[in-house]
């Protein structure tokens, strides 16, 4: 009886996961997995300066 639940929340989480996405709410948490995987020991940038980075880098490339 509980897998139709099962099967609407494990859904539930891949919506979640496709609208944060689209978002960029990941973006930073995937940047860091890969600077840790293809550049370990070496620092990172904080949030704040990755944003900065991001936007500042090609004004055009955002939408507002």
């Amino acid at each position: 009886m509980g897998r139709p639940v099962d099967g609407l929340v494990r859904g539930f989480r891949h919506v979640g996961w496709y609208w944060a996405t689209l978002l960029g709410d990941n973006h930073y948490r995937r940047y860091l997995e890969f600077r840790r995987r293809a550049h370990p020991g070496e620092p990172v940038l904080s949030e704040r300066e990755y944003w900065r980075r991001r936007h500042g880098a090609d004004p055009g490339a955002r939408c507002c």
